[in-house]
């Protein structure tokens, strides 16, 4: 029966290390992907959403703040087809959407923060790190 025990301890350590490393191992993909997709740098992108005040209107996994409820939540960003229902999701829509909301959905409640060029590039791979 000991035997036994310490063999399924020993099988669930080894899952879990399974598990975790697997984790890592994405999470260092989609950083890499974000990086090469925008030009952007995603740890300042992260601190950036918080400057911008981002978080006040969207919910984003992993930035302190407020969770807003305006907007929608910006986790799975990267993975969804389309932006502010109408562009496609490349890098350059999404940092034109960040830059001049307004250009793309006149009546968007999104406000134009006045985003420079470099930190629109900075916020869009962070947030194609979000999957």
């Amino acid at each position: 029966m000991r035997k036994a025990l310490v063999g399924v301890l020993v099988l669930l350590v080894v899952v879990i290390s399974a598990l975790t490393f697997q984790k890592h191992s994405t999470q260092r993909y989609a950083r890499r992907e974000a990086v090469r997709l925008t030009g952007g740098n995603p740890n300042r992108g992260k601190e950036l959403v918080g400057y911008y005040g981002c978080n006040a209107c969207h919910t984003i996994t992993d930035v302190a703040g407020p969770r807003g409820k305006a907007g929608p939540p910006l986790d799975g960003i990267a993975e969804r087809g389309f932006l502010a229902g109408e562009l496609p999701n490349t890098s350059e829509n999404m940092q034109r959407w960040i830059r001049e909301p307004h250009s793309v959905e006149p009546k968007t409640a999104m406000p134009d923060m006045g985003v420079t060029e470099q930190d629109a590039k900075d916020i869009t791979a962070f947030l194609y790190t979000l999957r």
